[in-house]
């Protein structure tokens, strides 16, 4: 819901103060992190890890060469069998309706790392960087029409652009989209309920 993701970031936030003073503390302690990457990634393997070190736990990278993921073993088994062995999941991977059934069959929580259509952790990362720059400049505002575009105010790509719009609409917190008549927009909204 809003109101659980408006919580992690603000959880979120406090972490990230008491890193910055180095003061870091077991929020997570022993517990495992499963990193499926079946979609490589520098900067998602080296936050995670490090980010789930720093809160006391551990961080067991897979790839697709590790392991059957989808390929010789059905999903579900790859499911039930990793979510046995660690405490939570996180998964990059190219189709959405693989972590869609990797979660179904799954024992502990899954997180998308990324996939062609969601990028949910980036987006919340995006939409804290966007809090945080509100805080220092009140009339921050990450985006400004010109003419008939969108412009964004700091570097993105066009998909962060499209995700975080419609992360921000679908939290209720922008309402910033529209079209020119007989086109429309194409930015799917999300149900978080």
């Amino acid at each position: 819901t809003k109101e659980e993701i408006l919580e992690i970031l603000t959880l979120a936030r406090q972490i990230k103060d008491e890193t910055k003073r180095r003061d870091f503390k077991d929020y997570m302690p022993k517990k495992t992190l499963g990193m499926i990457f079946e979609k490589s990634s520098t900067r998602t393997r080296v936050s995670f890890e490090t980010g789930i070190y720093q809160l006391g736990g551990i961080g067991l990278f897979l790839s697709s060469n590790d392991i059957q993921l989808g390929r010789g073993e059905p999903m579900s088994d790859t499911a039930r069998v990793i979510s046995r062995m660690v405490d939570m999941v996180m998964i990059r991977t190219f189709e959405q309706s693989k972590i869609e059934e990797f979660a179904k069959y799954s024992k502990v929580p899954v997180i998308n790392g990324l996939t062609t259509e969601y990028h949910p952790v980036q987006l919340m990362a995006d939409y804290m960087t966007i809090q945080e720059l509100e805080d220092s400049t009140p009339s921050f505002n990450p985006f400004e029409v010109k003419g008939n575009l969108l412009a964004c105010r700091f570097p993105m790509t066009a998909m962060e652009i499209y995700g975080i719009i419609a992360y921000l609409e679908s939290m209720g917190l922008v309402n910033i989209l529209s079209g020119n008549e007989g086109f429309g927009t194409s930015v799917k909204t999300i149900d978080w309920d």
